[in-house]
């Protein structure tokens, strides 16, 4: 398979992001440094895409890039909703941040649950930074409803619960739930499972692809774990900024 081939959604799917010739370089002693060598990617409805390869070649920067974390150096990088094509590089950095809260989730090797904050309340974070404070309390039976669902599909009973007191696979489960909460259209992996044992890591990988048939969300994977990277319907892997044919 060609990396044309790989780095598209198929043809009959809607797209719900794409980069184009995206390149990141960062200044350094020794001059530029080039992460990101024009990355090609589109991510298709409902598609779960993963992307492999060793620490250092750049999953992480493009990560963050699509993400609406960081920006391109070079490329351009686009977010359909309802068919429409939104030119994220033309975006404010408010219009991003609220671009990035509706519409994207995240997940990441250390779960970043706030320490002070319950359970239920990590969950609804997302909820309450996209509404505002007047129109979240006005929809807090709904929000809380919705919140306390998504800790039970993900397996959760303990809404109470400082995330201290759970275990790491409880906490990454928490982390699903609150990433999900804006029901997104695409969630972003960085290591879901990197922090867990085997066992645990199993079902969270079973997690994502129920989640994935069951609600159509996309999800991106950027994992060292080849068993995660086998529930994908695309594996991506990227050597020195670039994707490439694995071997």
């Amino acid at each position: 398979m060609s990396n044309g081939d790989v780095s598209k959604a198929e043809m009959n799917s809607d797209v719900v992001m794409r980069a184009s010739g995206v390149c990141k370089t960062y200044p350094s002693p020794a001059g530029e440094l080039e992460v990101l060598r024009g990355v090609d990617l589109e991510i298709g409805e409902g598609e779960i895409v993963a992307i492999t390869g060793r620490s250092g070649v750049g999953k992480s920067t493009f990560l963050n890039i699509l993400g609406l974390l960081d920006r391109p150096s070079k490329g351009e990088l686009s977010f359909f909703d309802r068919g429409k094509q939104v030119d994220v590089s033309r975006l404010s950095k408010s219009a991003r941040a609220g671009l990035r809260n509706r519409q994207l989730g995240f997940i990441f090797q250390f779960y970043h649950l706030l320490p002070d904050l319950s359970v239920l309340e990590n969950v609804l974070l997302p909820s309450m930074i996209s509404n505002g404070r007047l129109a979240y309390r006005r929809r807090r039976g709904e929000l809380l409803e919705q919140a306390r669902g998504l800790l039970s599909r993900v397996g959760v009973e303990r809404e109470k619960q400082r995330p201290n007191t759970l275990s790491g696979g409880e906490r990454q489960r928490v982390a699903v739930a609150r990433a999900l909460m804006n029901q997104p259209r695409l969630v972003l992996c960085d290591e879901p499972t990197g922090n867990l044992d085997t066992g645990t890591s199993d079902q969270i990988h079973q997690l994502f692809v129920d989640l994935n048939r069951e609600l159509k969300t996309s999800f991106l994977l950027v994992t060292h774990d080849p068993s995660l990277a086998g529930k994908a319907q695309r594996q991506l892997h990227m050597v020195d900024g670039r994707f490439v044919d694995a071997a």
